[in-house]
């Protein structure tokens, strides 16, 4: 009797789950993504200290020294080391999730729709990870009373367009109306960033956020809003400046202001201490010999700043640096220049004034230049920076924002990057509907009537539908350190009741419901709407898995 073995097909390390263990393995690493981040979820959200792999050492000398020393001096080495690693305090979804390193496959794809909603709406990061996890954990459930998930799937796709169906019912715009509107986008800007650091200064940065949007007159284009970060001062010394500010410095003894600037933005060399005669080597026989060498080097930066002068310019700007020389000559003529502007800092400039960035001078006639009304410094803290006021793009702003930490500054940016994004989104779809868990409860409703008229097992998967959506509130409540049972329970009767706009107060000692509206808990229609399809299509597209197959890791090929 032959034994008979089953014909390997895959290559040999390669690994293969299937069936149930591959469900419970997608299941498993999606809930464990959305049981990290939940507890960054709103108002009362607290945050996460991110750290990096911590930088090499360079080995000591200690080996040669007597053992007791080379003991302590390691040790010291060891603490130095520690030190190196980058920290980042963040409580935003996106950020948490992709600077993580993940080795389950169905946690990647809730990175990555917390990605996508980051892109697409800029908000509701968090929110779109939880949801997903919480579905996902629902239909455990409903795996485990032996339903199929194709089942689960079919209960589902009814349950999220009863979802979505009631969320665009109650959603309201107020677009007709320019004031009300902007009382809408002040509250939007506040409910966005209530769950975040800026939270203690909201009033201000929401003042300042609506300001930078309205000014973009409903271009979502955010690249013409720059935010500067300057370490010092406090978070509420953070303002907005109607103009474009770099953070460079003004040539040598060079004007300090300058009033209607044409100006030059180019991305071209501007060395003569290098002598560039690529691929030869050069033997001179006399130190006359190299001066001559240096003189012609001379008069070919000379001829190229005649060339640059010829565009009828006050004003150069250059992403590379300008050496001594041809900076001297920028001064003689009464040309302010600028040197090593960031690529992203030339780029905006470039976009704000009106100009076009150039390598080449000898054509001028088609060099397109910037203008604006002057160019002047400013002190920021410690720091001078270069204000351009009166921009061709009239639309274009700075955020200075101030902070007593570079950590604290980053996550500034990040809120407020955040904010701007949704609100530059309201402007196009002005819709809005209610924050504090009272959208999500209003969809419950809906999806719970939609199940009464489902047949068979697929209802049991609506309402598993609306359960999931009932822990966006309960999550809420639970990190406000309040009775989140009892909270969601009244929440839920106030909706069957009538009371539409009602959701969770959390503010209030104790906690409570309160009508939204009031209380002015405004989100974006379209960050609601993304939130719960992007959900529940990374529900069902993980509740499809019936089998993860793992390559063989690399071999590591020895010389």
């Amino acid at each position: 009797m032959s034994s008979f073995s089953p014909t390997q097909i895959f290559e040999e390390g390669t690994t293969e789950e299937k069936g149930e263990n591959a469900r419970l393995a997608a299941f498993v690493g999606a809930i464990a993504v959305g049981d990290l981040v939940k507890s960054t979820l709103g108002p009362k959200g607290m945050d996460k200290i991110l750290q990096s792999a911590y930088a090499p050492c360079a080995e000591t000398e200690s080996e040669s020294k007597s053992n007791e020393y080379a003991a302590w001096s390691s040790g010291l080495t060891a603490a130095f080391c520690r030190s190196t690693g980058d920290i980042m305090v963040t409580n935003d979804g996106a950020t948490i999730l992709k600077s993580i390193a993940l080795d389950n496959a169905a946690a990647k794809v809730l990175v990555n729709i917390s990605k996508v909603q980051d892109d697409e709406v800029g908000d509701g990061t968090t929110s779109v990870a939880v949801l997903a996890a919480e579905l996902l954990r629902e239909a455990e459930k409903l795996v485990d009373k032996k339903i199929h998930p194709q089942t689960i799937i079919e209960g589902y796709r009814i349950a999220s367009q009863a979802a979505l169906k009631a969320l665009e019912a109650s959603a309201v715009d107020h677009s007709k109306d320019p004031e009300l509107f902007k009382q809408d986008l002040l509250a939007i800007s506040r409910t966005t960033l209530s769950s975040k650091v800026l939270a203690q200064d909201r009033d201000h940065f929401s003042k300042l956020a609506v300001g930078a949007i309205l000014r973009l007159k409903g271009s979502s284009d955010l690249s013409h809003i720059q935010i500067i970060k300057k370490a010092g001062g406090k978070l509420s010394e953070s303002y907005l400046d109607e103009g474009f500010i770099l953070d460079k410095k003004i040539g040598v003894n060079q004007p300090k202001r300058l009033e209607k600037a044409k100006i030059l933005v180019a991305n071209t060399s501007m060395d003569t201490d290098k002598v560039k005669i690529f691929g030869a080597s050069l033997k001179v026989g006399s130190t006359s010999k190299l001066a001559e060498l240096e003189k012609a080097e001379r008069e070919k930066m000379k001829a190229k700043v005649e060339k640059i002068k010829a565009h009828g310019i006050n004003c150069f700007i250059n992403r590379q640096l300008i050496y001594n020389w041809p900076e001297q000559l920028f001064t003689d003529a009464g040309i302010m220049s600028i040197e090593h502007a960031d690529f992203d800092g030339i780029e905006r400039l470039a976009l704000v004034t009106g100009g076009e960035i150039t390598s080449t001078f000898d054509h001028p006639e088609q060099v397109k230049l910037g203008h604006c009304d002057v160019i002047e410094e400013v002190i920021v803290g410690e720091d001078t920076l270069i204000r351009f006021g009166g921009v061709a793009a009239g639309k274009a702003c700075t955020i200075v924002l101030r902070g007593a930490t570079e950590q604290l500054l980053d996550e500034a940016e990040r809120s407020l990057h955040d904010a701007l994004a949704v609100l530059s989104q309201t402007v196009k779809e002005p819709r809005t509907t209610l924050g504090g868990g009272c959208a999500e409860s209003v969809m419950a409703k809906a999806v719970e009537g939609a199940a009464t008229r489902v047949e068979g097992k697929k209802q049991m998967a609506v309402t598993s539908f609306a359960i999931a959506l009932r822990q966006l509130p309960t999550i809420l409540a639970d990190n406000a350190g309040l009775d989140s049972g009892d909270l969601v329970a009244r929440l839920r009767k106030a909706i069957y009741d009538g009371m539409t706009t009602y959701g969770l107060d959390l503010f209030t000692p104790g906690g409570g419901i309160a009508d939204m509206r009031e209380l002015g808990v405004i989100e974006s229609y379209k960050l609601k709407k993304a939130v719960v399809s992007s959900a529940s299509e990374a529900a069902e597209l993980l509740l499809r898995v019936d089998n993860i197959i793992r390559a063989a890791p690399r071999r590591r090929e020895r010389n």
